[in-house]
């Protein structure tokens, strides 16, 4: 099913349902929540019923707090459990909803929204993207096939989502269009430096003594222009930091001048640990996610493996290098 096909099935299927149930994958980003958040707008304002969750931990970090339709979301306690129609948000793979894999699976239209190109398209309409920016872009796109209007609130989700999953505009995937869709959603009176400063620049004083310590503990492999650090449980006890307010810090370390790729371990209370990658370019670290369960794009992505940290990095170095090398032949 080519895109265009895609997009007009799902508008036919959200067009008849009498609720639409919209979820997006565990621990939320911009991207996830902005997108998810501005279609439940656009539906609500166009008299169709629609109810949004997430999994457990159903907990919004802090610098999502200027998002509007926050407190709309229901508990995933509270979601259908036989939705009618569905829409994932963002999510790459059933797991990646959590607590919402039950209502996914029992749905009788499935609609899967994301712009990765290692998602699993386990929906029974796939509409996906890989070239879009964001999930929120093709959430624009959809809207429009619907023949639906935006406004305000929907417009600051939207645009939250663009400028999260574009690095405020500074990642390859800025492209003219992209642009064109942010001229779209400020004319609806976005408010950008209070979103730009809650989204990207505003953290607690502890968080930042936290950000000192996995500084001075990440190493940069030289030669192999990687660098890397690990965040602890025992981190978070003694900054009293959540592990949600560490989602910014792989933006920090991969400032370093001579790495080429860029990670984040976190390691999580259950033993799992949690891999943020950022490459430049030259190394492919979603081909690197994919491998070790994960996905994402070329330049950004991540996956989740048992510990020890230790070990994921000596897999990551030895992946980079792999992939240098084929780079490097070809």
């Amino acid at each position: 099913m080519n895109h265009s096909v895609a997009l007009a099935e799902a508008a036919r299927s959200i067009r008849g349902s009498v609720q639409v149930a919209l979820a997006c994958h565990v621990s939320p980003d911009g991207d996830a929540l902005g997108s998810m958040l501005g279609m439940h707008h656009v539906l609500r304002h166009h008299g169709i019923a629609s109810v949004a969750s997430f999994s457990e931990p159903f907990v919004v970090a802090a610098h999502y707090r200027e998002l509007p339709g926050l407190e709309l979301m229901v508990p995933p306690a509270q979601f259908p459990q036989n939705p009618d129609v569905m829409i994932t948000f963002d999510c790459g793979s059933l797991a990646r909803l959590g607590d919402l894999q039950g209502p996914a699976l029992a749905a009788r239209e499935l609609i899967v929204i994301d712009h990765h190109i290692s998602n699993d398209r386990y929906g029974s309409i796939n509409v996906i993207d890989d070239r879009a920016a964001a999930s929120g872009v093709v959430v624009r796109e959809l809207v429009r096939t619907l023949g639906f209007s935006l406004d305000r609130d929907a417009a600051v989700c939207l645009y939250a989502a663009l400028v999260c999953d574009t690095g405020r505009f500074q990642y390859a995937s800025t492209t003219p269009e992209v642009f064109e869709l942010a001229h779209e959603l400020v004319q609806f009176d976005v408010p950008i430096p209070t979103l730009s400063r809650t989204l990207f620049e505003e953290h607690r004083f502890a968080y930042l003594q936290l950000m000192a310590s996995a500084l001075q503990r990440a190493e940069l492999v030289a030669h192999e222009r990687f660098v890397s650090t690990i965040v602890t449980q025992e981190d978070l006890a003694k900054f009293d930091v959540t592990m949600d307010e560490v989602e910014g810090l792989i933006d920090v370390i991969r400032r370093a001048r001579e790495a080429e790729v860029t990670a984040v371990l976190k390691e999580e209370a259950d033993g799992l640990v949690r891999v943020s990658l950022r490459s430049l370019g030259e190394v492919d670290v979603c081909a690197i996610a994919q491998a070790l369960g994960g996905g994402g794009h070329k330049f950004a992505a991540g996956f989740t493996a048992p510990g020890p940290s230790e070990e994921i990095v000596r897999q990551l170095r030895s992946a980079v290098a792999a992939a240098r090398r084929v780079s490097t032949a070809s």
